[in-house]
C-alpha cells in the first residue's frame, strides 16, 4: 500500500485479499494477529486489516509528497518525459493544483490509477502539508475500508471471484511489464542520442 501511493502497485488486489483474509475464507489461515496478539476473524480483524492498509498508504503518500517537495519541478522536467509529462502539461497541472488542490487530492485518492500519481505533484507544487495530510488520510481510509469491505463481503465466494479476477491480474501485469520495457527503451534511445550529440564522445 505504501508503494501504491507513489507508483501503481495493485492496491485494489491487496485490500480485496486483506478483506477476504479477515473473513476467514482461506483454509490455510488460522487467525489474524496484530503485533503477536491473536485477533481471529470477523469485524475486528477487518478493521485491523483496513487500518493497516490506510496507514501504509498514508506513509507512502507522505514519502511521495516529500520527494516532490525536495525534487521540485526540475525533478518532473528531468524525469517526466518517461511518463509523457511535458512543460505545458506541468503548467496545466500547476494551475489545476492551485485551483483544486484540496479537492483534487481527496478525489484523486479515490480514483483508481490516478491515486498513485497525486503524491509527488502535490509536493512539487508545494501543497500545504496540513491539508495534504488530512485529505490524503481521509481518501486513503475510504479507499482501504471500501475495497477491503468488498473482499470481506464476498466471503466464501471470494475463491471463485479471485479465480475469475486472475485474468485481469495477468492483463495488468502484462501492461506493467510492457510499460517498463517501453521506459527502458526510451531511456536507452535517449542515452544514444546524448552520446551522439556529445562532442567529447
Amino acid at each position: 500500500m505504501a508503494i501504491d501511493a507513489v507508483f501503481p502497485a495493485f492496491s485494489e488486489l491487496v485490500m480485496l485479499y486483506a478483506g477476504a483474509v479477515a473473513a476467514g475464507v482461506f483454509p490455510g489461515t488460522h487467525h489474524v494477529s496484530l503485533f503477536g496478539a491473536k485477533i481471529g476473524f470477523g469485524v475486528g480483524s477487518f478493521i485491523v486489516m483496513a487500518l493497516a492498509g490506510t496507514i501504509g498508504y498514508f506513509v507512502g503518500a507522505l514519502v511521495g509528497w516529500w520527494i516532490g517537495l525536495r525534487g521540485g519541478r526540475p525533478l518532473l522536467e528531468r524525469r517526466g518525459r518517461w511518463l509523457h509529462v511535458t512543460p505545458e502539461r506541468l503548467d496545466r497541472a500547476e494551475r489545476w493544483f492551485e485551483r483544486w488542490g484540496n479537492v483534487g487530492v481527496l478525489v484523486g485518492r479515490l480514483t483508481p490509477l490516478v491515486r498513485s500519481f497525486v503524491s509527488i505533484p502535490a509536493g512539487v507544487f508545494r501543497m500545504p502539508f496540513g491539508p495534504y495530510c488530512l485529505y490524503s488520510l481521509v481518501g486513503s481510509a475510504v479507499w482501504a475500508f471500501v475495497i477491503a469491505g468488498f473482499g470481506y463481503g464476498l466471503g466464501s465466494s471470494y475463491e471463485k471471484f479471485n479465480h475469475d479476477f486472475k485474468y485481469i491480474e495477468y492483463a495488468v501485469v502484462a501492461g506493467v511489464l510492457g510499460l517498463a520495457a517501453y521506459i527502458v527503451l526510451r531511456w536507452l534511445n535517449a542515452a544514444k542520442v546524448r552520446r551522439r550529440e556529445d562532442p567529447a564522445g
